[in-house]
């Protein structure tokens, strides 16, 4: 039987981060990945010499002293990444239709507002407003700010709405909805988002806007590289498949091969939902695990990866968001016969060329319900069998729909592909892992905040969690999940001092 000190359960990037930190301080640790790949939704693929990201369109938080930086330096990434910082005067542009105007979010708090003021000259005193309560909400969660700090801290604001607050610091409706405007960046729903997760993601692209030349693999394959430098094993196409507790503990995990593997600490970055149900133990209460598997994920996705003809498409510096009603929210809860109501453009940097763009991805919303004649099927570098010619037709059908809609602001954009590869829901759910295609994972709840909050530790001592469904989505958001789990084993205090006296050492 393999014995470590750290077994971790997948390699999306908060398993990574723990593997780099924890290695780094002489944990020997291995992580299994059913996938061929390393990297969860830091994967990418390439179709006709052309790269596409799975998840990482862009990033926040990277420049000199900001939080992101700090810790990416601290793993000795930072200075290996190639990155393009985004326009400043306007990494997002939001459009509606029915409104010719673009409105741009601009980076750095001044710059923001100023920017906004262009187009709502009256509003002043709400977009002050509306920073300083992003600050203010920003400064209340501890690690977000890499210091320590009490759990207590943020319990004022968890219950504080997104789609109220906005409405209660203007009754300009058109500056509601342009704030809301890139809510698929965390799925928004205007009755559920707490102002809390749109105020650290929108505050750490504020601060600074990147995209990653070449794809967003190049973080996974640093951390790898980390990993494996400081000892480190991970082995891919390899899934775990049960997790066996003895006592109050993780006595050993079995591999897709029948083999067993034994850890002293074993760390899940799965889907807490996935852990509880592999996880055998007595220990585990029925209304424990009833709650984790209870809990509502937030809405998939329907991706469009384009393969652009040479010099067609100008590479853009920005991201477009597009919502076909006035109401930004709207678009999460559309009908099948209005789909898409709202997109998300992402323009793909690279190191070939400047002027035009190799490719971009094209982002909605899909329900896991659509995929309902083909949930039994399952799709993997391993099981590379089709879902039939009735996916692809549906899949075709969709990518239309979609084209048509991304034609109607950027005409003439048909033209300018010279291929498409989609993805749907069951694409996450066979590749990244969320059973039920999720984006983004557990969706948050203003109304019941703390039901909602995954902690790193479980009822087993030595088995836990990090991922997404910990702290918040997105690569800020878990690698600071990241952080939070191997303090577990390090000590809070200890690993923040660190990972802050590392800057003014590197």
């Amino acid at each position: 039987m393999h014995s470590y000190d750290v077994i971790i359960i997948g390699s999306g990037l908060g398993g990574l981060v723990c593997g780099a930190i924890l290695s780094q301080h002489g944990y020997r640790v291995c992580i299994y990945e059913k996938n061929r790949q390393a990297g969860g939704c830091l994967q990418t693929y390439s179709r006709e010499k052309v790269i596409f990201d799975s998840g990482v369109h862009y990033i926040g938080g990277l420049a000199p002293g900001e939080n992101l930086y700090k810790v990416f330096k601290y793993l000795d990434i930072y200075d290996k990444l190639k990155l393009k910082r985004m326009d400043m005067d306007g990494f997002d542009h939001i459009s509606f239709a029915g409104d010719d105007k673009i409105y741009k979010l601009a980076q750095g708090e001044e710059n923001f507002i100023r920017t906004l003021l262009a187009d709502f000259p009256e509003e002043e005193a709400a977009l002050r407003a509306y920073c300083d309560k992003i600050s203010e909400v920003c400064s209340k969660f501890p690690l977000y700010n890499l210091r320590t700090g009490d759990y207590e801290e943020k319990r004022s604001v968890l219950q504080l709405n997104t789609a109220s607050y906005l409405r209660s610091i203007t009754s300009n409706e058109k500056l509601q909805q342009v704030l809301a405007g890139n809510n698929l960046l965390y799925a928004g729903m205007a009755e559920k988002t707490p102002f809390y997760v749109h105020a650290l993601v929108l505050n750490s692209y504020m601060k600074s806007s990147w995209k990653c030349v070449d794809g967003g693999s190049q973080i996974g394959k640093l951390l790898c590289q980390r990993i494996r430098e400081n000892g480190g094993n991970i082995i891919r196409n390899m899934a775990v498949t049960d997790i066996q507790g003895e006592g109050d503990q993780v006595n050993h995990i079995v591999l897709q091969d029948g083999t067993r593997a034994r850890a002293t600490h074993y760390i899940s970055n799965l889907h807490p939902a996935q852990t509880m149900a592999m996880t055998h133990s007595d220990t585990l209460r029925s209304a424990y695990r009833n709650r984790v598997q209870q809990l509502e994920n937030s809405v998939g996705a329907f991706v469009l990866n384009v393969v652009l003809k040479p010099g067609t498409f100008r590479y853009l510096n920005y991201n477009h968001y597009y919502h076909a009603a006035p109401d930004a929210w709207a678009g999460i809860d559309y009908r099948v016969e209005e789909w898409p109501q709202t997109y998300a453009m992402y323009v793909s940097a690279s190191s070939r060329h400047e002027t035009y763009a190799d490719s971009l991805s094209v982002m909605t919303y899909m329900r896991y319900a659509e995929m309902e004649p083909w949930q039994h099927t399952i799709h993997t570098v391993q099981q590379p069998e089709g879902r039939g010619a009735g996916y692809e037709a549906f899949k075709q059908q969709k990518a239309n729909l979609l084209i048509d809609c991304v034609e109607k602001q950027f005409p003439g954009f048909r033209n300018c592909i010279q291929s498409y590869y989609v993805a749907t829901p069951l694409s996450y759910r066979d590749y990244i892992g969320t059973g039920d295609g999720s984006m983004y994972g557990i969706m948050k709840d203003s109304a019941d905040p703390l039901r909602t909050m995954i902690s790193a530790r479980t009822k087993l001592s030595n088995l836990y969690l990090t991922g997404q469904n910990l702290n918040l989505h997105g690569i800020l958001g878990v690698t600071i999940s990241g952080v939070i789990t191997s303090a577990e084993l390090l000590g809070m205090d200890f690993l923040v001092d660190e990972i802050n006296q590392s800057i003014n050492i590197k």
